[in-house]
């Protein structure tokens, strides 16, 4: 089922100009999947070229035969969410049921902007003088240069090729290497959609000469990116070189702050299955617990329960809750952050070892902390997986100091029925997302991004087609009427 991928080059899909290809790993097994073309430098000429025709091309199609073909590929999707499913859960190792829900999702960003392309308002400004008129337009950056990660590979290009489309962009989109037919699956809606060649073009290989030879590119005016916080910002260096456009949604960091008020019960069960989605390779996946005193024991021992409650296995067998990580990499980091924070007085209440029967693949068992200290790895590093660190606050004004006392500001999470402390709280955590007693944040009609070093713009949303745009002022002096 799992095909060898090649590059989707001004609407065509064609191999590699030297044949170079390399493998896909399956996460659950280590065995090979398929393989995927590595692009040269010839090639990445190429997809500039046509990207720069297909611009030409795009912007001028009218807003709303754009909008139908958004709105088809949309429907494309959805229709084939079980297959793409199915390829996202072997090379993610993610659940079918997580798989398929984020296909809808990918869906979604392209039903949102098939609506939004119709909606692009300019601005009329009221002169001063009865001779001259003034206005604001909105046209299309140009070409986008979009980076994309291995966590949710369908949503997160999706986010990025909505929206560039949408304003009229086009895009070339480079996908993660560990996940590439997800994106794959995007661009060929984008084609059978009709969706003309050069507008949406997808290259892989070395992700680091791909970029470099992208963003350094004049062609390219605008680019995206979803990704660690170090590779944001050499990116954000590459593109400073000609002054282009930057979003940015990288790492983070997120407090969940559990004040003594709320259920410590509800609170435990929500943050323990919202952490381990997707084997807590998120985002915005909640990272900090800090728990008032009074609330800890409670919220501690149901969290552990939940957590070894939960099923482990391939993500294509039945009822599996959490499948393996995507890489060895995030393996070994979890397992150094469990072995700090024990080393330095942590309590292991649930994990921390492989599962029973996992012989190969990159499984660990979903790992809880308590009483974990603030100088430990896991409450300074982003946990990019399966472990969550639990400790106690006693004060609001304490509490807020720690949770802000990283550079990551993505997601942060407050649970309090106090409507005065909730409100506080909300508007006192420095991210640029917050969840009151809910952690579901992501939607297409919502923006997502946050701010310090988690990143700039914002994607989804009515915000997030503006950073595809440029503001042009127009200011008209009128002659004497004859």
């Amino acid at each position: 089922m799992y095909n060898d991928l090649k590059l989707y080059i001004g609407g065509d899909w064609r191999t590699a100009s030297d044949k170079a290809t390399k493998p896909v790993t399956d996460p659950a097994t280590e065995d090979a999947l398929g393989l995927i073309a590595v692009a040269t430098e010839a090639d990445i000429d190429d997809a500039l070229a046509a990207a720069q025709d297909g611009f030409r091309v795009w912007k001028a199609t009218g807003s709303w035969e754009r909008a139908a073909k958004l709105r088809k590929v949309a429907d494309l999707l959805r229709a084939d969410a079980d297959r793409i499913a199915m390829l996202m859960s072997l090379e993610t190792g993610k659940p079918l049921a997580e798989a398929k829900g984020e296909v809808g999702g990918a869906a979604d960003q392209f039903e949102w902007y098939s609506e939004e392309t119709k909606r692009i308002y300019g601005q009329i400004i009221e002169s001063r003088t009865p001779d001259s008129r003034m206005s604001v337009i909105y046209q299309p950056v140009g070409v986008v240069a979009a980076f994309s990660a291995w966590n949710f590979p369908a949503l997160l290009p999706a986010r990025k090729m909505a929206a560039a489309l949408g304003a009229g962009c086009s895009i070339i989109v480079k996908p993660a290497g560990e996940t590439p037919a997800s994106c794959a699956a995007l661009v060929q809606a984008c084609h059978d959609a009709g969706i003309p060649p050069g507008a949406v073009n997808m290259v892989t290989g070395s992700s680091g000469s791909i970029a470099a030879q992208l963003i350094r590119s004049p062609i390219v005016r605008k680019v995206s990116v979803t990704g660690s916080v170090p590779v944001g910002k050499e990116i954000l260096r590459l593109a400073a070189e000609g002054v282009k456009k930057v979003t940015m949604e990288l790492g983070g960091h997120g407090p969940v702050v559990v004040f003594s008020d709320y259920d410590p019960i509800a609170a435990a069960e929500t943050c323990a299955t919202t952490k381990f989605r997707n084997c807590g390779q998120v985002c915005i996946s909640p990272t900090r617990f800090y728990v008032q005193e009074d609330n800890y024991e409670a919220f501690a021992e149901r969290f552990a329960e939940v957590a070894k409650s939960l099923k482990i296995g391939r993500g294509t067998e039945e009822a599996v809750q959490v499948g393996p990580m995507a890489n060895r990499r995030g393996l070994d980091t979890i397992r150094a952050m469990t072995q700090d924070a024990l080393d330095r007085g942590a309590e292991l209440l649930a994990g921390g070892g492989t599962p029973a029967g996992a012989n190969k693949g990159f499984f660990v068992e979903p790992t809880v902390l308590g009483r974990v200290p603030d100088d430990a790895l896991v409450m300074n590093e982003e946990p990019f997986g399966p472990i969550a660190p639990i400790t106690t606050f006693r004060d609001y004004d304490e509490v807020m100091a720690r949770a802000n006392a990283l550079p990551f500001g993505l997601a942060g999470y407050v649970f309090s029925n106090d409507l005065s402390v909730a409100t506080r709280a909300s508007e006192d955590l420095e991210c640029g997302m917050i969840g009151v007693n809910e952690m579901l944040l992501a939607t297409a009609e919502a923006p997502f991004g946050g701010i310090k070093e988690s990143g700039m713009g914002r994607e989804g949303g009515s915000l997030g087609i503006k950073d595809y745009l440029d503001a042009k002022y127009v200011r008209t002096k009128l002659g004497a009427i004859a």
